[in-house]
């Protein structure tokens, strides 16, 4: 690294952002910054003729979507590591941008020291985050939540609540108490972290637990 300057490209629909981030890399040693655009078609009509190691894309231009333009610029230039540079923090767009071959996730709000880190690391072949989104990522999505542990009595239970028996009707076809029942209830709205019954069934259905039965 100290004999190559790492040479990057900055997408970013606002001139001030650029500036600001040709200004802020420029102090630093082995950076360059060779080029910049405002729109996805100039950064993909650069890269047909040029090649960068870095480049540092917004998700949101004014003719094109960040996420799928970090796939175009993937095909064009496999070589080259994209780094999505974004205010938007959600975890499904992270997620798109590394599906679709971005090397890092990025917010704007990252401070330089953090943002040449990853621009290092990217450049040494390492997918990168920025604080914000690693811990964003590292947040269990409700797919990722372990299926919970039911005793038979609650898969009884779950089974008709899905079914959209009330408390009162279950204790009835249960020989239970209704109070007995609705302990059993907020037992399973606890176990799969869900704040209402359409959300348990909901969180059941995607786990298999009362799809043909449990």
């Amino acid at each position: 690294m100290e004999n190559k300057k790492i040479n990057i490209a900055i997408v970013d629909d606002h001139p001030i952002v650029i500036e600001g981030l040709k200004m802020m890399l420029s102090t630093q040693l082995g950076f360059s910054v060779s080029a910049s655009f405002t729109t996805g078609s100039e950064i993909i009509g650069f890269m047909r003729n040029h090649t960068v190691d870095i480049i540092l894309l917004d998700i949101t231009l004014p003719d094109a979507n960040g996420t799928e333009l970090c796939r175009e610029i993937k095909k064009i230039s496999p070589a080259t590591s994209v780094i999505m540079f974004s205010n938007r923090s959600e975890r499904s767009i992270i997620m798109q941008s590394i599906q679709n071959g971005a090397s890092g996730y990025i917010l704007k709000n990252t401070s330089i020291d953090e943002l040449v880190v990853c621009i290092q690391g990217a450049y040494s072949g390492d997918i990168v985050f920025c604080n914000e989104t690693r811990q964003m990522i590292s947040k269990p999505t409700q797919n990722d939540l372990p299926i919970p542990r039911l005793t038979k009595r609650e898969k009884q239970i779950l089974q008709m609540v899905a079914e959209g028996k009330t408390s009162m009707i279950i204790a009835d076809e249960l020989f239970l108490s209704p109070l007995t029942v609705d302990t059993h209830r907020k037992n399973l709205l606890q176990k799969f972290q869900a704040k209402n019954s359409t959300e348990l069934i909901h969180r059941a259905i995607q786990q298999n637990m009362i799809e043909n039965g449990i």
